[in-house]
Formats: C-alpha cells, sequence, structure tokens
C-alpha cells in the first residue's frame, strides 16, 4: 500500500496553485472540490506514490521478492488521489469545509480508491496480493498512519490542522 500511502502526504508538501475545480461551485452553490484540491498536489502525489513504488519494485527484485508490477503502482497511486477527491466532492455537497475532520472517510478514502482501481484494471494482481488478512491489516494501519502523517505535516507546517 506504500504508493497509495505516499500520495497523500506528498499532495500536502507539493500542494498550492490552481485548484482542481478551478474555483467553481457545483449546482448547489458549493465548490466542486475546494481550494485544498490543487493540480500540482495532485500530480505531485501521484508522481511521488509511483516513483516510491518503483523504488519498491527495484527493491523487491534485487531480494527476490516482487510484489508490485508497474501497472499496480500506478493504480495505487492514482486511486489514491482520486478516492480523495470523491471523498472531498462529497464533503462539500454535506456543507463540511476544507480541512474540517470527517472520521473514517478522511482515513479510508485512499484505501477506498486505490483499492478499486486496482480491482478493476488488475484484478488478478489484486486478488493475489490482497488476501483477507491483507485487507485486514490496511484496515488497522491506515488510521494510525494517517494519523501520524498528518501530525507530522502539521509540525513541519504543511497541513494546517493535526487530521
Amino acid at each position: 500500500m506504500i504508493p497509495a500511502y505516499v500520495p497523500n502526504s506528498a499532495a500536502a508538501v507539493f500542494g498550492g496553485g490552481t485548484p482542481m475545480d478551478f474555483g467553481k461551485n457545483f449546482g448547489d452553490g458549493r465548490r466542486i472540490f475546494g481550494s485544498g484540491k490543487t493540480w500540482r498536489g495532485f500530480f505531485g502525489g501521484v508522481l511521488s506514490g509511483i516513483i516510491f513504488g518503483i523504488l519498491l519494485i527495484f527493491i523487491g527484485d534485487y531480494f527476490g521478492f516482487a510484489i508490485h508490477t508497474y501497472l499496480s503502482v500506478v493504480l495505487l497511486a492514482f486511486g489514491a488521489l482520486l478516492g480523495d477527491l470523491v471523498k472531498s466532492f462529497f464533503k462539500r455537497r454535506l456543507n463540511k469545509e476544507s480541512g474540517e475532520e470527517w472520521l473514517i472517510a478522511d482515513q479510508y478514502d485512499l484505501v477506498a480508491g486505490s483499492l478499486l482501481l486496482v480491482l478493476i484494471f488488475d484484478y488478478e494482481w489484486t486478488i493475489t496480493n490482497i488476501t483477507w488478512l491483507v485487507f485486514i491489516w490496511i484496515l488497522i494501519i491506515t488510521p494510525l498512519l494517517h494519523r501520524g502523517a498528518n501530525i507530522i505535516g502539521y509540525i513541519i507546517g504543511v497541513k494546517k490542522v493535526p487530521w
């Protein structure tokens, strides 16, 4: 899941610039995604996830336990931030502000997006590598990693809130 975990944090580091919704509102009068979702953050995050994933491929090849493929890495990285975008869309519909905590959705949006994308476009890899035990571990470790990364981001000043 590292290619899916890295993009969220990296997007905060690389973020800023033009919002992905170009400041436009949806039909309900609320922003589509909000100011916190930018093109620079999205592509910086995805690229960071892909770079980390490729490093995992090289390390796995070196030690003889390759898990990822180039396709799985790209799908996990893109899926994580697509899941985040979908969550942000619905968060705006519920009249929640950017940065406002939304328990469960904030922690698992990247998991849902990344696993859905690999399930659809790389089914064989998914059923081979995401066993029930692995899935349970993902559900356990994700909120812990999410909170830890957000606290670090808050301390170093790339996030406005520690969640």
